[in-house]
């Protein structure tokens, strides 16, 4: 891809992110997950500051050669790292507190339509799914784990009610090398037909990304380095794709916002001063949206406001 103006994907939910951001002049502004850099291109139009990362370096090699063909690199800072290291990255460069931080979890489309990155099914490509590509991937996963291991994984994390009957098809079928290969086992032990609404791979699919690239764990020590680099006033939003992410960030913004509740038969009391304020509903995007974007169909947006109490420290 060349860095045109054109981004490659179409960011999910803009307008509702842009707006619970509400970017000034000058704002300092974390875009954590800068993929394709949808968010970060509106951002810089509004005139904010904004410190992308992302774990991929085909990420970070697009955003240089798009910031240096629009001549953006002062108020685009990249950092080519885990977002859940924005704590230290932002110390590193002077800007300990910031205006906003925007998280759009999950694999990007960029990744998605890249069969060399071994993301999707829907073209055959090697089974890799590293979003930083480096590190086990998802064939050394799946080719050395036992069927105990990979089952737990499918259940836990693709929500796969058969786990069990697909672990040890994958355990019968390796070694296993291409997407193609790992979606043709998973569909034959569920006895899938191409009539099917939904292709039961997606489930495997997801649940050993999620596994391979720590992207739950990762999601949680975001958040907490988020309370901890926005300033009083500061606004967080999380887009996230599927129920197992955006349960992470509704019980995170419970917490954080003294609303963890007790009995339902009592009021919600909380002794811990309210991190955040100002707590959205979930946000879906519009039909006319979906049309536009397929793939934004399963997205739900949360924002919050940063309030004065002092961060808390995160558990180990």
């Amino acid at each position: 891809m060349s860095p045109a103006d054109d981004a490659p994907h179409i960011p999910v939910l803009l307008d509702e992110v842009i707006a619970a951001l509400d970017p000034q002049p000058g704002d300092v502004i974390v875009d954590a997950t800068f993929g394709a850099g949808g968010y970060t291109r509106v951002l810089l139009d509004r005139g904010a500051t904004v410190h992308a990362f992302d774990r991929d370096p085909d990420a970070i090699a697009e955003g240089r050669g798009w910031a240096e063909a629009r001549s953006t690199p002062p108020r685009l800072v990249l950092h080519p790292r885990r977002f859940s290291e924005m704590v230290a990255a932002l110390a590193e460069v002077g800007a300990a507190q910031v205006d906003g931080v925007v998280m759009d979890i999950g694999v990007s489309s960029m990744q998605l339509d890249q069969a060399e990155r071994g993301f999707a099914f829907s073209v055959d490509g090697p089974l890799d799914m590293r979003m930083s590509q480096s590190g086990m991937s998802a064939a050394d996963f799946l080719n050395s784990a036992d069927a105990d291991t990979i089952a737990d994984v499918l259940y836990e994390y693709g929500e796969e009610r058969q786990s069990r009957r697909v672990a040890r098809a994958i355990v019968a079928a390796r070694p296993l090398e291409t997407t193609g290969e790992l979606a043709r086992v998973v569909r034959k032990a569920l006895g899938y037909k191409p009539t099917d609404k939904k292709d039961p791979a997606t489930r495997s699919f997801q649940a050993i990304r999620i596994h391979v690239n720590g992207e739950l764990d990762e999601l949680n020590h975001g958040l907490h380095a988020a309370e901890q680099v926005l300033r009083a006033g500061g606004r967080l939003a999380v887009v996230s794709f599927h129920s197992l992410e955006d349960r992470i960030v509704k019980r995170f913004l419970r917490d954080a916002s003294g609303r963890s509740g007790g009995s339902r038969y009592l009021p919600e009391t909380s002794a811990e001063p309210a991190i955040f304020t100002h707590v959205s509903k979930a946000i879906r995007p519009s039909d006319a949206e979906i049309a536009r974007n397929p793939r934004a169909r399963s997205s739900t947006l949360r924002h919050a406001v940063r309030s004065t109490a002092p961060a808390r420290k995160e558990a180990a």
